[in-house]
């Protein structure tokens, strides 16, 4: 098969299309088809080995590769069609048409991919292609954990800090399902992209800082690493709750205080992508409450291309790398 590969880490140039061995599914694995998978933040941080957030550089060279990637086959969310299964699994069929994640078993920039049966994996929505559902896991997972997790009661002021990546514009789309009135917050090329996605207000952050306006929140969502803390604490109401989406060390240490001796809730629990969110999720799209957010998608020989247009940060909605018959290959080795 078909995959998308990289033996090094370093810049776009380092991924290569090459005919990999096809996985077999284990007893309790599903092999799918891939047909799309979105080029994420992650696989370009995975890729470079350079992280916006530093702690946890260490413990993740460790794991996946000191010199050079022990998995070499980037992509952890996908769409596709359900090609065979082992022997212990019930709950899929042939054929079946699913979109979900991989986990750190990534993968997904291949032909195909086996995983466990058990992991994040559900029938896609019907309303939806393969790109656009390709699109979903990563973005939405994440934002409805922190969405529920902020408790958004109807009418609450929310403020959406990085609306226009994949997770935020999301996050914009569940608060304003759940009857929030959303600021988002992002450059001004991303305002019409988070006004479609359902935004009451815009704040060009490169003009105007939104936690020294004087306006106070009931909910702070922040996507932005390098935001003040204090600044967000501050601009929130009596009760009010502050999520992070990319914390620093430091604003882990600094969050349990906060929730310990004020009235305010900071919060950075990680999502656990589970089942049962992704069901949520599906329920949402077919019934128009989320929609498409993908800004292009690119050919399997043009992954360089998906990954340099995530790292410019002008992209507008999620990139996705289309998995299939290739007409040009990339560079060899």
């Amino acid at each position: 098969m078909k995959a998308i590969t990289y033996a090094n880490y370093g810049p776009p140039e380092v991924l290569q299309l090459k005919d990999v061995p096809k996985p077999v599914p284990k007893d309790d694995e599903i092999l799918i088809r891939v047909r799309a998978v979105e080029a994420t933040k992650a696989d370009v941080e995975m890729r470079s080995f350079s992280f916006s957030v530093k702690w946890f550089w260490l413990p993740l060279r460790i794991a996946f590769g000191v010199r050079r990637p022990r998995r070499q086959i980037l992509g952890g969310y996908f769409s596709g069609k359900v090609e065979s299964f082992g022997k212990d699994v019930t709950q899929f069929c042939e054929g079946d048409q699913v979109f979900g994640a991989a986990g750190l078993r990534f993968g997904a920039y291949g032909e195909y991919v086996a995983l466990p049966a058990s992991y994040t994996i559900v029938v896609k929505p019907s309303n939806m292609s393969f790109e656009d559902a390709a699109a979903v896991p990563l973005g939405g997972l994440n934002a409805l954990h922190f969405m529920r997790l902020a408790k958004i009661q109807a009418g609450d002021q929310v403020v959406i800090n990085g609306a226009g990546g994949s997770i935020g514009a999301h996050a914009v789309q569940i608060a304003k399902s759940m009857g929030a009135k959303v600021t988002a917050v992002d450059s001004a090329i991303k305002e019409n992209l988070v006004r479609r996605m359902g935004a009451d207000h815009f704040i060009d952050y490169t003009k105007e800082d939104f936690a020294a306006k004087g306006r106070t929140y009931d909910v702070i969502f922040d996507m932005v690493p390098r935001s003040s803390y204090a600044a967000c604490i501050r601009a929130l109401n009596p009760n009010g709750r502050y999520l992070s989406g990319n914390p620093r060390l430091s604003v882990m240490l600094r969050s349990v205080l906060t929730t310990r001796l004020t009235d305010k809730t900071a919060r950075f629990a990680f999502a656990r992508e589970s089942k049962a969110e992704l069901l949520a999720l599906k329920e949402m799209i077919e019934g128009g409450k989320v929609i498409s957010i993908v800004d292009k998608v690119y050919p399997m020989e043009q992954a360089a291309d998906a990954h340099r247009r995530v790292e410019t940060e002008q992209r507008l909605g999620a990139v996705v790398i289309e998995i299939g018959d290739c007409g040009v290959d990339l560079p060899s080795e």
